[in-house]
């Protein structure tokens, strides 16, 4: 046990040691709420504003898409959170559009849009989240190799001017 605790000031925690059992705490108290409206939700539901709440979806998507799509260029560590929404954002697409289409041809575009575009996109996000910090170590050599690219040509001007100077001097003193 001591030796655990030694080596835990070096260890590095993604989260406060609260969050896990907060966590699965508000997931098993969720349980009971599923439940409840799995029993008691109606089987089908007309709502008042279907269309606002699916474009202003999209339009969310569209924002974490750009987002994602920014910060993957810019290889910036926020990548990792901006793919994360995305995924969750795609995910939760795919099952709404299938889960609320009715029978028919309109279900089968939604089941192939799913399964052919959205969940492979979502897994794609993940991997980005989950190698975030790689692209960015990746851009960030890449900017080390330019920056010493440009140093290394900067230098090389500085020695052929030099070079130049010296033999203007030389051949100036031999006119004289």
């Amino acid at each position: 046990m001591a030796t655990e605790q030694l080596d835990r000031p070096t260890e590095a925690r993604p989260a406060p040691r609260w969050v896990a059992p907060t966590f699965v705490l508000l997931a098993l108290l969720t349980l009971p709420w599923v439940g409840y409206l799995a029993l008691t939700l109606p089987r089908h539901a007309v709502a008042v504003h279907y269309r606002a709440a699916w474009v202003g979806f999209d339009l969310g998507l569209v924002a974490l898409l750009a987002l994602t799509a920014w910060y993957a260029y810019r290889g910036d560590r926020q990548v990792a959170l901006a793919a994360t929404g995305t995924a969750t954002m795609l995910a939760v697409d795919a099952w709404f559009d299938v889960v609320t289409t009715p029978a028919g041809p309109d279900l089968v575009v939604s089941v192939l849009l799913a399964v052919l575009v959205e969940l492979p996109l979502a897994v794609v996000c993940v991997w980005i989240a989950r190698h975030g910090d790689r692209m960015v170590a990746r851009r960030l050599r890449q900017l080390a190799a330019r920056a010493q690219l440009a140093t290394d040509r900067a230098d090389s001007a500085q020695r052929t001017a030099a070079s130049a100077r010296r033999q203007l001097a030389r051949v100036r003193g031999r006119q004289r």
